[in-house]
């Protein structure tokens, strides 16, 4: 049902300030649905067409999304400073915020103290040329070609600026569905239409990036592993697939968000090559070395990187040198490498436990890779209010979908093996009155 909050306004920008006002207060939140276009200007004593514009604006400034009949509501995460989301309960853990283990990333103090404590000014703008070796060493053992790198602040900066730098308002970009919530919310952000893929444990399916790429998608944002919130992986047979639908749609900009890089549980596969016309791979340290290290090294096409780093010059210039300096002496250390390795084995483990106890259960999950597994489920709010209830906090699958079916996104990062037993066990609780009543 629509909230009912009373928006005022006779013009198209009145109305939209005073949906905005809301948001940003608080008194309209994620998720809530606004009144049809119809309703609202019959109440308000104005055109269809006023409403319609304030509407579209919003939706164009990325804080109202569009679903067809589903209407018009308010997006996951609207690009305004609003207020923070209720903390979790006292009783329950967190399985829902998507944060690595604070344990399993490393401490920066050494790292600190080996940084050249030099003032650097102006004239020492851009990427440190030692990082750049190294990310160039990482990508080629990897496959993935290195015409050129560049430093952006994390992996959704690179994609805002690798979008930006070929696309308009308007046009359309193929994105996963599911997929990361903070992705269709910056197309949303910038103007643009979403042509959703379908994926599975590999990734997308290739009929439907073909379907995304024929209805006229100019980009296409993929995650290669470790995907928020499936944690599909590719495989060199899928990537084969993928590859052969992208070479019938060769303008087509590829973007790879392999935002976490060495501690995935999964090897590195793209499908970008040297000889593709626009292509980058962001890779981030966020889920690796830390979130507060806001750094990811891109690699691209030679046009896509000079346009994001000419954007970049004309906004925040570069990527501190301190962030860059502390990246260079963590990637070289070797005990930061051991560490990387330790990580990656433990969130497959705790990931794997948490796939077996729900199978115990007989319960349906995903998670070949990443901190996240996804439980389909027959109606998300119910399941996760119940779950809290339980004492275990996990996050709902809407913010993530498009036309993918209902689920949960569990987070095993600081999740211990022997723990998923209990959360399996409350799950299936909380499922069981559906179960039996689909088995009836």
């Amino acid at each position: 049902m629509p909230v009912q909050y009373d928006i005022r306004g006779r013009t198209a920008t009145a109305i939209g300030a005073s949906i905005e006002r809301a948001i940003r207060q608080g008194r309209l939140a994620a998720g809530d649905h606004l009144p049809t276009v119809r309703a609202l200007a019959s109440r308000l004593r104005v055109s269809p067409a006023t409403v319609l514009g304030a509407y579209h604006s919003l939706r164009r400034r990325g804080l109202l999304v569009a679903r067809g009949r589903g209407g018009t509501s308010v997006s996951a995460r609207p690009p305004l400073p609003t207020r923070a989301a209720p903390p979790v309960p006292r009783h329950a853990r967190n399985l829902g915020d998507g944060n690595p283990d604070p344990a399993l990333l490393p401490r920066l103090d050494g790292a600190l103290a080996a940084l050249d404590p030099r003032p650097r000014l102006y004239t020492e703008r851009g990427a440190d040329p030692a990082l750049l070796a190294i990310a160039a060493r990482q990508f080629a053992a990897e496959g993935i070609p290195i015409p050129a790198l560049c430093v952006v602040g994390g992996a959704l900066d690179g994609i805002e600026r690798a979008l930006q730098a070929h696309l308009r308002p308007g046009d359309r970009v193929a994105v996963e569905d599911p997929g990361f919530s903070a992705v269709l919310d910056l197309a949303g952000a910038l103007g643009l239409a979403v042509e959703p893929m379908r994926v599975d444990d590999r990734g997308p399916l290739p009929d439907e990036m073909e379907r995304a790429l024929r209805r006229g998608a100019h980009a296409c944002v993929i995650t290669p592993r470790a995907q928020n919130p499936t944690g599909a992986a590719l495989d060199v047979r899928r990537a084969a697939e993928l590859r052969r639908v992208l070479a019938r749609h060769p303008e087509t900009l590829v973007l790879e968000d392999d935002h976490a890089g060495p501690v995935a549980g999964s090897p590195a596969v793209t499908l970008c090559d040297a000889d593709r016309r626009r292509w980058a791979v962001v890779r981030s340290v966020s889920k690796s070395l830390g979130p507060d290290l806001r750094l990811a090294v891109m690699s691209g096409d030679p046009t896509t990187i000079t346009r994001v780093e000419g954007r970049q010059l004309i906004g925040a210039g570069w990527v501190s040198h301190i962030l860059q300096g502390l990246v260079v002496r963590l990637w070289s250390d070797a005990q930061v490498t051991r560490l990387l390795r330790r990580a990656e084995a433990a969130y497959a483990a705790r990931r794997a436990a948490m796939l077996r106890a729900l199978a115990t259960h007989g319960i349906a999950a995903s998670g070949r890779s990443g901190m996240n597994v996804w439980v389909p489920v027959a109606e998300e709010v119910t399941t996760v209010r119940l779950l809290l209830d339980a004492g275990w906090a996990v996050t709902g699958g809407e913010r993530f979908r498009i036309h993918s079916p209902p689920a949960i996104r569990i987070s095993i990062a600081t999740l211990a093996p022997e723990d998923a037993g209990a959360v399996a066990a409350a799950l299936a609780t909380v499922l069981a009155p559906a179960r039996q009543t689909r088995s009836a």
